[in-house]
């Protein structure tokens, strides 16, 4: 399975389509980073574009080339 190579730190505002959309919801946005104690990045807030709806997800799970594309395809 292919994955994309991630830095997680410059994830915020980056740009995603998801390969299987949910209720038309395609297009997404990185709008927040959520980090732990040391400082890491373990999970992000993605934004549907077309609906502002917010979802928490790892954001190594952005890394998944079955599920997600980067940018606006």
């Amino acid at each position: 399975m292919p994955t994309h190579r991630l830095n997680p730190n410059k994830l915020l505002m980056s740009k995603w389509t998801s390969t299987s959309p949910q209720q038309k919801e395609k297009h997404f946005l990185v709008t927040q980073l959520i980090r732990n104690e040391a400082d890491m990045v373990v999970d992000c807030i993605i934004e549907a574009v077309i609906n502002r709806n917010q979802y928490q997800l790892p954001w190594q799970n952005l890394t998944s080339a079955t599920d997600w594309q980067q940018g606006w395809k």
